[in-house]
């Protein structure tokens, strides 16, 4: 009976967290009329994909699914590298002020990006790089260290350091035991910080709607915001928009699942 009890409240949750998807993929497939209508809570009464057609022209998603997909397959590796090389000298290394250096890069987990957003407008702007989708890749860098090193950190400290103190009795250089050991051992973790950091990078909107402006640079949250007049919304070609945008994550978490749990669980202890 309790485990009966357990699985009816499992089964609830699960639908209340799945809810909104629902909705979005029913607004997606019913024609405006029904919706206005019927409202988004209810069954359409028939079928139409005419709103994916109509959200990919004007949403450009051509061209936001190459910029999106540009910014992401540079900023992701040059990210998950950096942040690497500082969790390992945080982590392995005998450095004076490790503690302090520690607390200053977690505390940039406090620090929103609406208050650096005048500065860093400033600051591309002087050298040239507003409205430029190579723009938005300092700034993500900047953002997505902090949550990177946390959880890289927390991974490297399990890395036995007397398999780090032999390689150096060996001969090996700190840049051969980091490339030829400690990443190799941390695969796991990197895939999932890897996949958390794109899945930010996709998705991220307020940086890019203050440094892009002209329509062919702009990323794929940004292409959501042309289905939005001055007065009116269409709803159902906006759900449309989101479905398309939200595809290569749901393909991605859907692929990489087991991933994502083990390498968040590694550090974790």
């Amino acid at each position: 009976r309790r485990a009966l009890t357990g699985t009816a409240v499992l089964l609830i949750l699960a639908i209340l967290w799945a809810s909104p998807l629902l909705i979005l993929i029913t607004t997606a497939v019913r024609t405006p009329a029904d919706f206005a209508s019927s409202g988004p809570i209810s069954l359409p009464r028939s079928l139409t994909f005419t709103n994916f057609r109509s959200a990919w022209a004007v949403g450009q998603f051509g061209t936001a699914f190459r910029n999106s997909g540009l910014v992401t397959l540079v900023k992701v590796p040059l990210g998950i590298l950096l942040a690497a090389l500082l969790s390992y000298a945080l982590a392995k290394l005998r450095i004076h002020f490790r503690a302090t250096l520690t607390f200053i890069m977690i505390m940039g987990l406090t620090v929103p990006i609406f208050i650096a957003a005048v500065p860093v407008f400033t600051m591309l702007r002087e050298i040239g790089l507003i409205d430029n989708i190579w723009g938005l890749v300092p700034p993500y860098l900047a953002f997505g260290l902090p949550f990177e090193v946390l959880i890289l950190t927390a991974f490297f400290r399990r890395i036995p350091h007397e398999l780090i103190e032999a390689a150096r009795i060996d001969g090996a250089s700190e840049l051969t035991i980091f490339f030829r050991i400690v990443l190799p051992l941390s695969l796991p973790v990197l895939i999932t910080v890897a996949i958390l950091d794109a899945v930010a990078t996709w998705n991220e909107l307020i940086m890019a709607l203050i440094l892009l402006t002209s329509p062919g640079h702009r990323t794929v949250p940004l292409s959501l915001l042309n289905f939005q007049g001055q007065f009116t919304t269409n709803f159902t070609a906006l759900a449309a928009g989101i479905l398309i945008a939200l595809l290569p994550i749901l393909i991605g978490y859907a692929l990489l699942q087991r991933w994502i749990v083990s390498g968040l669980l590694a550090g974790a202890v």
